[in-house]
């Protein structure tokens, strides 16, 4: 299952803005990176649903170095997108913010929940999760 629109980050501008100015979180198999929302950045078709019930957008980058078959790539990505869905969409403090999860290197996704309760400590440590 993967996020809703509302909650999704697309486009090259809105990583690239991630990368050179989001506050960085580390942990063993992820690094997140917040910074505050900029919605001029967004595609002009993500950009008309602004008003929505969700304020925090989030993406999640897996690399080749992770895993080079697609299908294990998108299988974590999608378990990932369903515990960030679920997550978010109980917390009550949504902030105004935006959220790239990067999975390091070296990082063995083939038990996932181990992975999803490091997840957890990264959103409660950048804030966005109490």
């Amino acid at each position: 299952m993967v996020l809703p629109s509302s909650m999704r980050l697309k486009g090259h501008r809105c990583f690239s803005y991630l990368h050179r100015f989001g506050e960085k979180y580390y942990s063993s198999s992820f690094v997140l990176k917040v910074a505050k929302a900029k919605p001029n950045l967004l595609k002009r078709s993500l950009n008309q649903n602004i008003q929505s019930t969700f304020h925090l957008r989030c993406a999640v980058a897996i690399s080749n170095k992770v895993s080079k078959k697609a299908v294990i790539r998108n299988r974590f990505r999608r378990i990932l997108h369903h515990h960030l869905k679920t997550r978010l969409e109980k917390s009550q403090d949504l902030s105004n913010a935006w959220a790239l999860f990067s999975v390091k290197p070296n990082t063995c996704i083939s038990d996932p929940y181990p992975l999803l309760e490091e997840c957890d400590r990264l959103l409660k440590s950048a804030n966005l999760l109490s």
